[in-house]
């Protein structure tokens, strides 16, 4: 891995990708970018309105879109959103074009972390801890598969995850 190389979050809503990002991005110097952001930015809509709208497969095509764009971006600090490794082309797109860091954080700190947040379409559920187990449950392996380090997301703040980001990625990089 290069000095250069980007720095890819992966991980469900509420593993703290943003936060975390943004703190990694400053220690580092970098741009940091989000890719839901991204996609707001570039529609004018929010993405709860994308959904309702387009549905899922219209936000994640825009979201290979954007992606596809980003890891040409360099270097950067990128968050993606929880569901960019559906897609098995994003997944390959991240994993060759930087070090994607994959925060797992246990469905049920995730539901506290995200219980009030009306901008998660997908968690407009009945049963929005069922719905993040089964989105947990189905993803994991795909953040996995992506990841070439995976952070315990649900142990230590996140400063601390910031710092032992900085260091792995200080150990990995080939000057």
């Amino acid at each position: 891995m290069k000095e250069n190389s980007n720095i890819y979050l992966v991980g469900l809503m509420g593993s703290g990708k943003t936060t975390i990002g943004r703190q990694l991005a400053k220690r580092l110097g970098r741009p940091f970018l989000d890719s839901d952001h991204e996609i707001e930015a570039r529609t004018g809509v929010g993405i709860p309105t994308i959904f309702e709208i387009e549905g899922e497969a219209g936000f994640r095509r825009r979201e290979t879109q954007v992606i596809a764009e980003l890891v040409h971006e360099a270097p950067i600090v990128l968050a993606t959103g929880g569901g960019a490794v559906l897609d098995p082309e994003n997944r390959r797109a991240l994993h060759d074009h930087g070090w994607v860091v994959y925060l797992n954080v246990p469905p049920v700190l995730l539901w506290g972390r995200t219980r009030n947040d009306r901008n998660r379409p997908l968690l407009q559920v009945e049963d929005p801890l069922a719905k993040l187990e089964s989105l947990y449950k189905l993803r994991d392996p795909l953040y996995r598969e992506a990841a070439h380090y995976v952070v315990d997301g649900g142990r230590l703040a996140p400063s601390a995850i910031t710092q032992l980001l900085v260091k792995e990625f200080a150990k990995r990089c080939v000057p």
